[in-house]
């Protein structure tokens, strides 16, 4: 009954809601979501509206049923990026497909509970997605410091870039000062308003969300790709729809991560994995663009007072209404508040705790931030980065614990010497574990306590085997002590391929192997 009662209750109804404080954020969401969904569709090569609807159904669908209150998921650039390459050699019907197709994959992660080895991302790694994502949002606002004419891009000039400059820096003014004065009403939404309304009044000539494309349309219809189902097909989409699938699930369990840090909370990282896949299904059938969890929005939703799922709710229902019917005023919102509204985003993505800190942090954390950073600001490619981040630190680990295999020497009353061996013994020790030992001038027998060590990994099995027919080869006998019980099991089961006796242990009763 109890396990019933969990899986249908999507809401918490014991949590207190701030009901202005949601809409409100909700509010201030849907705006600076609407212009970065258009822009990456329109970047995709895909029609403006694929991008919004992307944004509704990915912002609801993950509202409801997500890991956590307060994340915050819409048309990503992220995912979006690694779909551009299959939209110039396939066409849509194609990026539908690949949207579905990572869906179930993300479903299937869910339901196996894998979401739980995104644990495994240290924190340097940590560190060097957040600020490498931080950095692509700032940078990717000088875009808006840009005009097409022709086909050609240039960068504003004269009045219209002072205008432009002047109108983020109101922008960005209005949010640093206004929660001075109250922070009932979130300063981004009052900033928006103030330069909306300032633009509006003196008729100001700027840079419109209408310049962008049109945000005018219908309710997501329902379309089933126009692909052939066939095997051919999926050797073309799988590819693709593995690793926007991957890339959305770092991007957005990591964003989990964080939100959890900030608001002192847990979320479900499989719940989350399950919602993300379901929501790209969707995407896949209505005409969406898919996405992840979007870290900029969610920042903007938290600064903004929001711990509960309405907001995401209502800046989905917003994006919606707005491709409805508000779609004549939305256009005329200017380009320069949200800006830089974004640019302050970016601002409290950055860690700046990481550059405070960086005297005292390991030399091999600190490569492994920059280069996640790099990766992340420079390809647009979170899982490569992250992958790479973790497998640099894996290998640091690694030989760090390489360097730790230690043995201390004696020979007992009765002729026979021991080693006692200290550090584990896994692929990275072995070198080090075999240069311990003297095998031809060692006497007739010898003992290799495990008492401080551990024996990992079929590499340690391997150095063991071949340590001891050395001995062998000389008559000599070589007897293994004190092994814990995973190192006793993990001989036993390779024992038809290794030759090395265990001593008899009362403590671990362990038997004599021959």
């Amino acid at each position: 009954m109890a396990q019933t009662k969990t899986l249908l209750n999507l809401f918490d109804f014991s949590q207190k809601v701030n009901y202005r404080t949601e809409i409100l954020a909700g509010l201030t969401v849907a705006m600076t979501m609407i212009p970065e969904s258009l822009s990456f569709a329109i970047l995709a090569g895909f029609p403006p509206l694929v991008g919004l609807y992307g944004a509704f159904i990915m912002g609801l669908v993950t509202a409801i049923f997500g890991g956590r209150p307060g994340l915050i998921s819409g048309g990503a650039g992220a995912t979006v990026i690694v779909l551009i390459a299959l939209m110039k050699s396939h066409g849509l019907e194609y990026v539908f497909g690949a949207i579905a197709l990572a869906g179930v994959l993300q479903i299937l992660v869910g339901l196996f509970k894998l979401g739980k080895f995104v644990r495994l991302v240290p924190q340097p790694v940590m560190f060097g997605f957040v600020n490498g994502l931080a950095i692509v949002i700032f940078m990717s606002q000088f875009e808006q410091f840009k005009v097409s004419t022709n086909g050609h891009t240039e960068w504003l000039t004269g009045t219209p870039f002072l205008i432009m400059s002047g109108l983020v820096a109101l922008t960005i003014v209005i949010v640093v000062l206004w929660p001075k004065f109250t922070k009932k009403i979130p300063a981004s939404l009052v900033a928006i308003m103030v330069v909306f309304a300032l633009v509006m009044i003196f008729n100001i000539d700027t840079k419109r969300v209408e310049d962008i494309a049109s945000v005018s349309g219908s309710l997501p219809p329902f379309h089933i790709p126009n692909i052939p189902f066939t095997f051919e097909t999926l050797q073309v989409i799988f590819p693709y729809a593995a690793i926007m699938a991957a890339v959305g699930l770092t991007e957005g369990l990591l964003t989990l991560n964080l939100v959890d840090e900030i608001t002192g909370t847990k979320g479900n990282s499989n719940r989350e994995c399950v919602a993300q896949g379901g929501a790209n299904i969707l995407n896949g059938f209505f005409y969406g663009m898919g996405g992840c969890p979007m870290i900029a929005q969610t920042l903007v939703n938290l600064s903004a007072g929001s711990r509960a799922r309405l907001s995401g709710i209502v800046a989905a229902l917003t994006i919606l209404a707005i491709i409805l019917v508000g779609a004549p005023v939305i256009g005329k919102l200017p380009m320069a508040a949200l800006t830089g509204v974004m640019i302050m985003v970016a601002i409290g993505t950055f860690e700046w705790t990481s550059l405070r800190i960086f005297k005292r942090m390991p030399k091999s954390d600190i490569f492994v931030m920059i280069v996640v950073t790099l990766i992340t600001v420079f390809l647009h490619n979170l899982a490569l980065a992250v992958l790479i981040g973790v497998i640099i630190s894996a290998l640091v680990f690694a030989w760090d614990n390489a360097k730790r295999i230690r043995a201390r020497k004696h020979v007992d009353e009765n002729g026979v010497k021991h080693y006692e061996i200290y550090g584990p013994l896994f692929f990275g020790s072995v070198a080090g574990f075999a240069e311990k030992f003297d095998p031809a001038g060692d006497p007739a027998e010898i003992v290799i306590d495990f008492k401080d060590s551990r024996v990992v990994d079929m590499s340690a099995i391997e150095a063991l085997n071949s340590l001891s027919r050395r001995y062998s080869k000389l008559g000599k006998t070589v007897r293994l002590q004190h092994l814990s019980p995973d190192s006793i099991k993990l001989l036993k089961n390779a024992d038809a391929i290794i030759e090395v006796n265990i001593a008899e242990d009362p403590e671990y009763m362990v038997s004599e192997k021959d």
